[in-house]
C-alpha cells in the first residue's frame, strides 16, 4: 500500500522558505508563528541551496552570546548540505529518509527547484486518512 503513496500527494506545496540574505531574526520569528521546526533557503531561481533548522537558530544565538554580535543572515547558519526528495518518490522513501535522519521536514524538489516541503506530521496525517477510507 505505501509503496503507491507519493510524495507530491502529501507535500505542503504553500510553503516557507528563505532567502539567504533574509535577517536571522525575521526567520525565527516567522518560524515560531508558523509553528515549524525549520524551512528551506533558496536562491532567485527558487532552486533550493540550504535549510535553516531550529538546531541552527540555536546555535547562532549561542554564537551571539560568546561572540556578542547580531544573529546575522539566513545564509550564515543555514546548513548547506540539504537532504531532500522528489515529488515522484513513494511516502516509503520518504520514511525511510525520516527514520535514518533526524529532520522533521523534507524539501520536495523537481530537479534543483523546490516545490513544497513534507514533514512527519503531514506523512502521518496523510496515512491515517488513507486508513480511515478504507473502512
Amino acid at each position: 500500500m505505501l509503496g503507491s503513496l507519493l510524495v507530491k500527494d502529501y507535500m505542503v506545496g504553500d510553503h516557507l522558505a528563505f532567502s539567504p540574505d533574509t535577517d536571522l531574526l525575521k526567520a525565527v520569528r516567522l518560524l515560531l508563528q508558523r509553528g515549524l521546526s525549520g524551512a528551506p533557503v533558496v536562491d532567485e531561481n527558487r532552486r533550493l541551496i540550504g535549510f535553516l533548522s531550529e538546531k541552527d537558530c540555536l546555535k547562532a544565538a549561542l554564537d551571539a552570546s560568546y561572540f556578542r554580535r547580531d544573529e546575522g543572515k539566513v545564509e550564515d547558519f543555514m546548513n548547506r548540505d540539504v537532504v531532500s526528495i522528489r515529488a515522484s518518490a513513494s511516502l516509503i522513501d520518504a520514511i525511510e529518509l525520516f527514520l535514518a535522519r533526524n529532520h522533521h521536514i523534507l524539501p520536495v524538489v523537481e530537479g534543483a527547484r523546490l516545490i513544497g516541503q513534507i514533514s512527519r506530521h503531514d506523512i502521518l496525517k496523510g496515512l491515517e486518512k488513507v486508513r480511515r477510507d478504507e473502512r
